[in-house]
């Protein structure tokens, strides 16, 4: 769990909170939740936004992997099951999404920058 929160914990002014309504750890950014690490039936999971649409096609293609989570999964967000072998590029791109979506504008101007900077 440390390459997830060393993925989320990257972006511009996120933040890890140790315990949350939902899950422990979430990863915040303005005060609102991009992703967040939940236990369900002792499987580790992460919880993030995705696009409208993309949750359904992401569950139908993946359904050992990919599912909706209670609670905040009819307002679209998607869960990973993070045991096995995860694709973290994967994982890295869908918190990308998420951090995207909840993000002000200003820290996606910084991210955008910080991007092009790179080699």
């Amino acid at each position: 769990m440390d390459r997830l929160g060393a993925i989320c914990r990257a972006f511009p002014e996120a933040v890890e909170i140790g315990e949350g309504s939902v899950g422990d750890p979430v990863y915040k950014v303005g005060g609102k939740i991009f992703a967040m690490q939940h236990g369900v039936s002792d499987r580790m999971s992460l919880w993030c936004k995705a696009p409208p649409g993309v949750q359904e096609a992401l569950v139908a293609a993946r359904p050992d992997r990919i599912f909706v989570p209670p609670y905040v999964g009819h307002r679209g967000w998607i869960g990973i099951w993070l045991d096995g072998d995860p694709d973290w590029d994967e994982i890295a791109d869908l918190i990308d999404e998420s951090y995207r979506m909840t993000a002000p504008k200003r820290l996606l101007k910084a991210l955008d920058a910080a991007e092009c900077n790179r080699p």
